[in-house]
């Protein structure tokens, strides 16, 4: 496959009461993101009905550049922080344009 642009959507749901620690510790990450190479344009949004629910939607130029980010250290260290904030695994999506 062509190297496309590509976007990412991660879930991820958030033990209530944790919401505000979550979502700093989830805008460092993303101001971080920025700077990795290959990294377009992010958002992190809340859902309405689930306002524990997170998903964060992120454009990136090709695969390989969201993998180098996704195996970096950086990111590793800002999950590990989110980790026991989660109330279950998140959950990564790669989408393609067709």
């Amino acid at each position: 496959m062509k190297n496309t642009m590509i976007k990412v959507v991660i879930e991820r749901d958030i033990m209530p009461g944790l919401e505000a620690e979550y979502d700093q510790i989830a805008r460092a990450a993303m101001r971080v993101c920025y700077h990795a190479p290959g990294f377009i344009a992010g958002e992190i949004l809340r859902e309405r009905s689930h306002t524990e629910r997170r998903m964060l939607i992120t454009q990136w130029r090709d695969l390989a550049a969201w993998k180098a980010w996704e195996h970096s250290i950086e990111r590793e260290q800002a999950i590990q922080q989110m980790l026991p904030m989660l109330t279950r695994d998140e959950r990564v999506r790669v989408f393609d344009p067709f």
